[in-house]
């Protein structure tokens, strides 16, 4: 039986690891300048500099003397404990797919951390307003902060609606062949969303991890976040797993009956409904 979801360990796991991966991201270089070695010294001074600028901890004795202190070190650790209980505790809403690997889980898991990631928008959107318009004292840095969040809630939410199975379709001709023919269908679709993917990663994974990550470069406002160092590798990373989950859905929808698609709800759609907003 389907376990209600809404717990309250079910929203507070999704946004303490929002906060432990907000931390890690932007002390990303600490751990690239202890663990990575630089090809030139140039280049390492340049990406310490930037670091040393954005250290929101400077004064903190960094372990084994190195760029990476406690907090850092705390993150990384928390962030896969966190992600392995939240995957482990999410609970499918009533109207949500309940897939059974590990992959739907952690695409469930997303989900939530993709709200918790607009409640964060939504914070410093009302913050901004209130000091800009209130206090006449705008900042620097939540215009590009409210980008940055909205651009991972869009890479994230596609992996979340490839393993919900709401993507746009078209279903004119789908619906009206024969099931082998369907799976024919479902099959060349999954071969060219992989392809793309490979395409994807294989051609564009040098420019995103050298160029782009490894030098760490920056947005370029004022508040100045590393918008192109984090956000291209986490469109290859999105891509890879937006491939997996169709090919999981694939095996799973295998041997499914035809699906009739109309406009009209079907009585199951209508029990979810009713579900959802608490009736009988």
């Amino acid at each position: 039986m389907r376990q209600n979801s809404g717990g309250i360990v079910e929203w507070v796991i999704p946004m303490a690891f929002v906060g432990t991966m907000s931390w890690l991201i932007w002390h990303l270089p600490a751990f690239m300048l202890d663990w990575i070695p630089y090809t030139s010294e140039s280049l390492r001074g340049q990406v310490e500099a930037i670091y040393l600028r954005a250290d929101v901890t400077p004064n903190m004795a960094g372990i084994f003397g190195g760029h990476i202190d406690f907090l850092d070190m705390a993150a990384l650790i928390l962030s896969p404990v966190l992600a392995f209980f939240g995957a482990r505790s999410v609970q499918p809403a009533a109207m949500e797919y309940d897939g059974a690997s590990t992959v739907d889980r952690i695409a469930l898991f997303i989900g939530r951390v993709t709200m918790m990631m607009i409640a964060v928008m939504t914070i410093v959107m009302l913050y901004e307003v209130f000091m800009r318009y209130i206090l006449e004292r705008p900042t620097e840095w939540a215009n590009e902060m409210t980008l940055w969040f909205a651009s991972f809630v869009f890479l994230t939410s596609g992996f979340y609606a490839m393993q919900q199975r709401c993507h746009i379709r078209i279903f004119l001709i789908y619906d009206m062949v024969p099931r082998w023919l369907q799976r024919v269908f479902d099959t060349f679709s999954c071969l060219l969303i992989v392809i793309f993917a490979f395409a994807l990663v294989y051609g564009s994974y040098k420019q995103v991890f050298v160029n782009k990550l490894y030098k760490w470069e920056l947005y370029g406002s004022a508040f100045n976040p590393p918008i192109p160092a984090t956000l291209q590798p986490m469109v290859l990373i999105m891509i890879s797993l937006v491939a997996i989950q169709a090919v999981l859905n694939l095996i799973a929808d295998w041997n499914k009956e035809p699906e009739i698609h109309t406009d009209e709800p079907d009585q199951e759609e209508i029990e979810m409904l009713k579900r959802a907003v608490g009736q009988d």
